[in-house]
């Protein structure tokens, strides 16, 4: 059958001889056809075919389900029949990945594949939503540590407690104590809602706007462990604070809620959207609404859902909610909240104020019940089985059963009596836990490093505390100035928030002055979350070309600590910069 010529086939064209050529400037190229746009595996525009091999196995068989494969075949036959999928996946939304195999450097880190680097146990992460245990959760969790993990123990800066040494053998009866005591390992890695930050001093605060715990409680209770939120595009973090110090780091979350006062409405939350470092940091960003305590649970799901159907899949590196974000704006966003999600619109709030306090809560603090809450610093979160056990034996001898931990890596004993208090302080120092630490012990934080970490390149714990020793012995004259930041990354992902810190490093080899490869750190100087002494967030500066070799490290930070105290000799404190201000102002070789 011969096909109807269309208007196109019609349309008038001008004759060309045979071989002739349209005509072209010179050296322009042919037009070609736009392409079609990729799909970026949006459930809701694009369908949920998956788009690689990661979605592919999350909806074929998702990670909750690995679960009895653990409990009833890979603990009886062991780790050799554990297969990939399940190993490098599944795992983690129970809390397990394997660990580093001991003596790998750190060159070796990008060259070897996951089979080659990992060992034959695992890094076990303990939820815990809020930071909120009772001292008999913790004496489980110390005895889990030094039966199962040879004593190791990590405060995490997402207020968990990570293990090591974990075997796949001990996993079912590690489960079964923890959930005896209300603890669980669910979601505490993997593509799902991961632990929901709270306030460490929700509920006792003398200062305190709104207790979180309630709403904290209210998140995890309904929709942690649920399958409708196991399959997220990546994973999904939240952070809540009742309290004025905005003590839960609230612009590098997914979603975060900080309460203040609104002049109408009362007391009520901030709502922010987007934050994330790793590679590519972004601040999270204000959607300018009031939400109150009773709507965060919805408000929450309704952020996760969209994050759920409008993230990104198709590409791991771009299925993060700050993506999104980015793309649609905080108007669109808050638009597709209300209307598709929550069904009912959001009043206008306007922001919180600057923090006026510190958010570590360090030292000694009166509660709203008169008791008092004592914070203290282990060396960049490194404790163990052994001194958790002996903190949880301290806090019930002085008629204490509550315990906090923070998102800076540091414990607070609550409900301490007045007359106790000394003693608490005195016996918590004892077993290396500072509650009047060096400015430097007290604001330095670190990821877990090489020790452990397949994706690290160099040592982040061992190093932070040796130059915490050495820059307190160095920097002794200058124990007026205020804390400065230093946080020590193992590898680009920053899960010790390298691109907000007064000092930030990031592990990498680099040349020393023999031009040999050796462990070192990219410099990140003048980053910093909204505080007592900054306005808002921002990000650190770089310097082209500064890196530090690991060693040299306690040299790099006296010198530029004592050339920012030197650019600030004579001035008043209403005229003294802030290190970040100085940071970003100095001359580049101001800060070699």
């Amino acid at each position: 059958m011969t096909q109807a010529p269309t208007a196109h086939d019609t349309a008038p064209n001008p004759a060309r001889t045979p071989g002739e050529r349209p005509t072209r400037t010179p050296g322009e190229r042919p037009a070609r056809p736009a392409r079609a746009a990729r799909p970026n595996g949006q459930w809701k525009v694009d369908g949920t075919e998956p788009l690689n091999a990661n979605e592919t196995w999350k909806q074929q068989d998702g990670g909750l389900s690995v679960r009895e494969r653990i409990e009833t075949v890979y603990a009886r036959d062991g780790f050799d029949s554990i297969p990939g999928d399940d190993l490098h996946g599944r795992f983690r939304w129970w809390g397990l990945y394997t660990q580093r195999k001991p003596g790998i450097d750190g060159g070796k880190t990008a060259t070897l594949e996951p089979h080659e680097l990992e060992d034959r146990y695992f890094m076990l992460r303990v939820r815990i939503d809020g930071g909120a245990l009772t001292t008999e959760q913790l004496r489980v969790i110390a005895g889990i540590s030094r039966e199962f993990g040879r004593d190791s123990a990590d405060i995490t800066d997402r207020q968990n407690i990570q293990l090591h040494w974990v075997e796949v053998e001990d996993v079912p009866e590690i489960w079964r104590r923890l959930e005896s005591v209300g603890l669980q390992t669910t979601e505490a890695c993997g593509d799902v809602p991961r632990v929901v930050l709270g306030s460490p001093v929700a509920g006792i605060a003398a200062d305190e706007l709104i207790d979180v715990g309630p709403a904290v409680a209210g998140i995890t209770e309904k929709y942690i462990g649920v399958p409708e939120l196991a399959n997220l595009p990546r994973k999904f973090k939240t952070a809540l604070t009742g309290h004025p110090s905005q003590d839960v780091v609230h612009e590098i979350n997914d979603v975060a809620f900080v309460a203040h006062r609104h002049p109408e409405l009362g007391v009520g939350f901030d709502l922010w959207v987007g934050g994330g470092l790793s590679a590519n940091p972004r601040l999270g960003e204000r959607l300018g609404v009031f939400v109150t305590e009773e709507q965060v649970p919805d408000v929450w799901h309704g952020v996760v859902q969209i994050f759920r159907d409008y993230g990104y899949r198709r590409l791991r590196n771009k299925a993060r909610l700050k993506f999104l974000l980015a793309d649609w704006g905080p108007e669109r966003f808050r638009q597709v909240l209300q209307d598709e999600y929550l069904g009912y619109a959001l009043p206008d709030g306007p922001p919180a104020p600057k923090p006026p306090v510190p958010g570590d809560h360090v030292g000694v603090h009166k509660q709203k019940d008169g008791l008092n809450y004592v914070g203290a610093a282990p060396y960049v979160g490194r404790v163990s089985g052994t001194i958790l056990a002996n903190v949880a034996d301290l806090a019930e001898s002085v008629g204490s059963r509550r315990v906090r931990l923070t998102p800076h890596q540091k414990l607070l004993v609550l409900d301490v009596p007045d007359e106790h208090v000394e003693h608490v302080v005195s016996t918590l120092k004892a077993h290396g836990l500072d509650a009047n630490p060096s400015p430097f012990r007290r604001s330095t934080i670190a990821c877990t490093g090489i020790e452990y970490c397949k994706l690290a390149i160099v040592d982040t714990k061992d190093t932070a505390t040796a130059t915490i020793d050495e820059l307190e012995k160095r920097l002794g004259d200058l124990s007026h100035m205020k804390p400065l930041s230093l946080h020590v990354n193992g590898c680009p992902n920053s899960c010790a928030r390298i691109q907000t810190a007064d000092i930030g490093l990031k592990g990498q080899l680099v040349m020393d002055d023999d031009g040999e490869q050796v462990p070192g750190f990219q410099v990140h100087l003048g980053g910093g979350l909204a505080s007592d002494d900054r306005e808002e967030a921002g990000l650190g500066r770089t310097v082209r070309g500064l890196k530090v070799t690991a060693t040299d490290l306690p040299d790099y930070v006296e010198r530029v600590v004592r050339r920012y105290e030197a650019a600030q000799s004579g001035k008043d404190g209403g005229d003294r910069e802030t290190f970040a201000q100085w940071a970003h102002r100095a001359d580049e070789e101001a800060l070699q």
